[in-house]
C-alpha cells in the first residue's frame, strides 16, 4: 500500500510551490495530495478542511511556512494520524503583543491594500522580495511565485492573513509530539530565520533540522532538489548523511 503524504502550502501558495516534491516523492511510490484552503480564516478551520479532505486514515503530513502552522493545528486535532511530520520556514509562536505585533499587523494590511488597488501581482513584487535569496530577484524562480500570488484574490489573501493574525501559540503542542520530525529552513531566511527553527528543535529531542543553503524563504522553489531528498529520507524514516 502507497505511503500518503499531505503537503500543506503556505500564504497565497498552490500545488505550484510543492511541485518539485510532488514529482520526486511519486516517482518514489509516495502518493501526494496538496490541499486548497480557499477562503477559510483561520488556521484550525484549515486543519478541519486538511482532515476531511485526506487521502487516508494515517499519512505523513509537511507544512511550508503558513502551511507548517495548519499542520500543526492537524496535529493538535488528530495527533493519532500523523505519521511523521515536517515543517519547513515556519514559527510557533503567536502574534507579538505591544509595538511588534501591531507592526506586523499595519505591515500585512499595507500590502493587502496594495493588493485591493494595484493587484496581486503589485503586492507580489513588493512582499516576495523578502522571501527569496536576493541573487534570485526578478528571475525566474521570483517570477513563478509572481505567478502563483497572481493565481489568488484579494478576499483570500484577506482571509489567510487573518488566519495568520490569529495565530495559536503552538509551543507547548510542539513539546509534546512523538512522531518523528523534520525541520528545514533557508540559510537566509529573513522572515522564519533559522536561529528559530533552531529554538523549535531543542522543544524535539531526536528531531532533525536541515539548513538550506543559496536560499530564503521559499525553499521548495528555491532549492527543489535539496529539499525533495530531505523529504524522501524523512518519508523512508533514513537519516541524511
Amino acid at each position: 500500500m502507497n505511503t500518503h503524504c499531505i503537503l500543506l502550502p503556505g500564504l497565497l501558495c498552490d500545488e505550484a510551490v510543492w511541485a518539485a516534491q510532488v514529482q520526486a516523492l511519486q516517482a518514489h511510490g509516495v502518493a501526494c495530495h496538496v490541499p486548497s484552503y480557499g477562503e477559510i480564516d483561520s488556521l484550525q478551520a484549515m486543519a478541519r478542511g486538511v482532515l476531511d479532505a485526506a487521502p487516508a486514515e494515517r499519512f505523513a503530513l509537511a507544512g511550508h511556512s503558513m502551511g507548517a502552522r495548519v499542520a500543526l493545528e492537524v496535529l493538535r486535532l488528530a495527533p493519532r494520524r500523523v505519521q511523521r511530520l515536517a515543517l519547513l520556514d515556519t514559527g510557533i509562536d503567536p502574534l507579538p503583543a505591544g509595538e511588534a505585533g501591531e507592526r506586523e499587523r499595519a505591515r500585512r494590511m499595507e500590502l493587502l491594500g496594495i493588493a485591493r488597488e494595484r493587484g496581486m501581482r503589485a503586492m507580489g513584487r513588493e512582499w516576495a522580495r523578502g522571501m527569496v535569496h536576493p541573487s534570485r530577484w526578478d528571475g525566474p524562480v521570483f517570477e513563478s511565485i509572481l505567478d502563483m500570488l497572481e493565481r489568488k484574490t484579494p478576499a483570500v489573501y484577506e482571509a489567510q492573513i487573518r488566519a495568520l493574525l490569529g495565530r495559536p501559540d503552538a509551543r507547548p503542542l510542539l513539546s509534546t509530539l512523538r512522531c518523528p520530525l523534520l525541520l528545514g529552513c533557508g540559510r537566509d531566511d529573513a522572515w522564519s530565520p533559522l536561529a528559530r527553527h533552531e529554538e523549535m528543535q531543542a522543544l524535539v529531542p531526536g528531531s532533525e533540522l536541515v539548513a538550506f543553503e543559496h536560499s530564503g524563504h521559499m525553499v521548495t522553489m528555491e532549492q527543489p532538489q535539496a529539499v525533495s531528498e530531505a523529504l524522501l529520507a524523512w518519508v523512508d524514516g533514513s537519516p541524511r548523511a
